[in-house]
């Protein structure tokens, strides 16, 4: 009996979870990649010979790779050095005040007291049990499960629950919830940033995103390597299971027979065909005809007014005073909304961005005594197919984000030789189709959720997976959308 052959577009987590699940099954699997290495997002730039993480840095829902190395009959230890956090994040405002989550909610609302007071200390308690309440009814009907409808999603949390439905808060903005729980502005902003974890702005996107704080608080680990170990322990994970991966070698064209995908036209010049093909890339490249006219009308592309936050990346190493960094810790200014009016409203960047510092040396307390490897990151405008920006406006952004440092007591002492910096333009070429989007569509209004397309395309044959599809963006939301589609062709195949 001839071996069922599966063929995935793209190395992202996405793609390396599906190979691993349909590896696992049994499946011939060919994954071909047109970087050098795996990984997508999830990267090291080299910077004055120091590997400096230059995408995702938060590890967290566990549970989503334990799942997927049990599969594999292995376990996440055996590949991957974790450390759980105990501080999940360090928060300055130049207008004053320092502020440390810890994964201990208790902690927390002790140092919330201490940083605002006792009311918005109980705030912090009444918010963190809503958002256990919202990740509780959403994992399994919504984050685990094949994409559903409204009426779906209603159906499989039962209709007995409607009030657990309810208290979702869809048809609420997460900025407006946050409102009901934090009078103090400087808490209500920093809550307000899990907004931007999957792209969007917090005026507009629901409150259900929420659920990202138990999320945290269920454990967030620091990976001996970077992001870039996960991607690599997986694709080692899929090779050991018989995959083979082509590197530097990407998709022309998905070839069609009678409306069906059957193979490829890789830029190497070879046709592959195969039984099942797995698209891990944005999907707009796809609904755009980046990889043929025929394919096109297996998805529809993201709108540009409709795309995710992209951002300016600044990785370097240079030295650190003034301030006691940790591994993440993120710097305020004062007017919040104004950050996204300018980005959402008028394609810009605020003069004050709020800045995120990604110090990836310091962990288990560890405080480096000269250089280090920093990743510097500011939101921006999804345009990078439609704008240029010269080098003098690109320093001018880093400039400003590194006055907001200054004022907040950071001062850090940058060489142009060890700062390489990624703009819009920039993740548009290295995902393309994307506009720069790092996040595929925004999750704006209480029907976003639902607008990303599912696991199946409207091709036979074809499948869908990676942040630009359900169940959404990030790391292990990238890595159930590959488990997802394995589980879709798996299905298809019975």
């Amino acid at each position: 009996m001839t071996q069922t052959h599966s063929l995935i577009i793209g190395s992202g987590v996405g793609g390396l979870s599906a190979a691993v699940e349909l590896a696992a099954a049994g499946h011939k699997v060919t994954v071909l990649e047109r970087a050098a290495e795996p990984g997508g997002k999830m990267r090291q730039l080299d910077v004055a010979g120091i590997g400096v993480d230059a995408g995702p840095t938060v590890f967290t829902m566990r549970w989503v790779f334990d799942g997927l190395f049990e599969t594999a009959g292995s376990t996440l230890e055996e590949h991957l050095q974790l450390e759980k956090a105990d501080v999940l994040a360090r928060h300055a405002w130049r207008q004053g005040g320092v502020l440390d989550l810890y994964a201990d909610t208790a902690r927390t609302e002790r140092a919330i007291q201490e940083f605002s007071d006792q009311e918005n200390a109980l705030g912090y308690r009444a918010f963190c049990a809503r958002s256990s309440d919202i990740y509780e009814t959403l994992r399994e009907p919504f984050i685990a499960a094949a994409r559903p409808g409204m009426l779906e999603l209603v159906r499989r949390v039962g209709f007995g629950n409607l009030d657990a439905m309810w208290r979702t808060a869809p048809f609420s903005t997460l900025w407006g919830a946050l409102g009901e729980h934090f009078s103090d502005p400087r808490l209500r902003q920093l809550f307000a940033r899990y907004a931007t974890y999957v792209g969007s702005s917090p005026l507009r996107a629901p409150a259900t995103l929420m659920l990202i704080a138990h999320v945290e608080q269920e454990g967030v680990w620091l990976v001996n390597g970077g992001m870039r170990a996960v991607a690599g322990a997986l694709r080692d994970l899929a090779v050991d299971l018989g995959a083979e991966f082509y590197f530097d070698e990407g998709v022309r064209e998905i070839t069609m027979e009678a409306d069906r995908a059957v193979g490829v036209h890789s830029d190497h010049g070879r046709d592959i065909r195969a039984d099942h093909i797995i698209y891990n890339g944005d999907i707009s490249a796809l609904g755009n005809g980046m990889l043929g006219a025929s394919a096109s009308r297996s998805v529809s592309p993201v709108a540009p007014v409709k795309r995710a936050l992209s951002a300016f990346t600044f990785c370097m190493v240079a030295k650190v005073s003034g301030f006691s960094l940790h591994y993440h810790t993120v710097f305020f200014a004062e007017d919040y909304p104004e950050e996204f009016a300018a980005i959402f409203g008028r394609g810009d960047i605020a003069a004050y961005p709020t800045v995120y510092v990604c110090a990836q040396q310091r962990s288990g307390g560890y405080v480096p005594e000269g250089p280090e490897p920093l990743l510097l990151l500011i939101n921006a405008p999804a345009d990078g197919d439609r704008r240029f920006r010269d080098d003098r406006k690109l320093a001018m952004y880093r400039d400003q984000a590194l006055a907001l440092l200054r004022e907040c007591g950071c001062d850090i002492q940058i060489q142009e030789s060890a700062c390489v910096t990624t703009d819009p333009r920039g993740f548009e070429e290295r995902f393309p189709g994307s506009g720069g989007s790092l996040y595929g569509r925004a999750n704006h209004g209480p029907l976003a959720s639902f607008a990303r397309p599912g696991a199946r395309s409207a091709t036979r044959g074809l499948y869908l997976a990676g942040g630009s599809v359900h169940p959404g963006a990030g790391v292990p939301m990238s890595a159930m959308s590959g488990r997802l589609a394995a589980a879709a062709v798996l299905e298809d195949q019975a």
